[in-house]
């Protein structure tokens, strides 16, 4: 999107971050926002931002640690700032897969792939993360796979669909529309 921040790129005249906000805040106890760029842009949100504790971009996995790290919770419901159809009871399939099979780890899929980024986890797996942030391991897909992560398929493909170029902007504007 040009070096452009993401989640602050507008549809239908709404930031990505608040149809994201939309959707997740009222399944959680608490949000904390990662961005390492614009703070003050997300802190009108009304909700804590946190940047990433290394001075180098190690991208999400470092996002989600510092993020984590502030969080108060027990569980850490993890989702991106450009995805802003996500399902309004992610949350709750995920924490009740989470219970049924007593996993610490649990991500969404659609009927056609895993959504890495989309993601519950337990805290207790918050130092493991953070560790493999520092040592540089920063594969957000080999991190979960050494968790033995369930996964729960949600049937809509477009819940998920994250914004990368101006044509996947312009296909969710004219989501918005149909949804409107």
């Amino acid at each position: 999107m040009g070096g452009l921040d993401k989640g602050l790129i507008e549809l239908a005249g709404r930031p990505l971050i608040a149809w994201v906000l939309e959707r997740i805040a009222p399944q959680v106890d608490e949000v904390v926002i990662s961005a390492n760029r614009h703070p003050a842009s997300y802190a009108k949100f009304g909700y804590p931002v946190v940047a990433d504790r290394h001075a180098d971009y190690r991208g999400p996995m470092a996002g989600i640690a510092a993020a984590g790290a502030q969080a108060r919770g027990t569980w850490l419901l993890v989702v991106p700032c450009d995805a802003p159809f996500l399902p309004r009871d992610l949350a709750q399939r995920l924490i009740e897969r989470a219970g049924a099979t007593h996993s610490q780890l649990v991500r969404a899929a659609d009927t056609q792939r895993t959504h890495y980024t989309c993601f519950l986890m337990h805290h207790r797996l918050l130092p493991d993360l953070a560790a493999q942030v520092g040592a540089g391991r920063l594969k957000l897909q080999t991190w979960q796979a050494g968790h033995n992560a369930e996964t729960v398929i949600f049937p809509d493909a477009g819940a998920f669909h994250n914004i990368n170029t101006p044509e996947q902007l312009a296909a969710a504007a004219e989501r918005t529309l149909s949804e409107g």
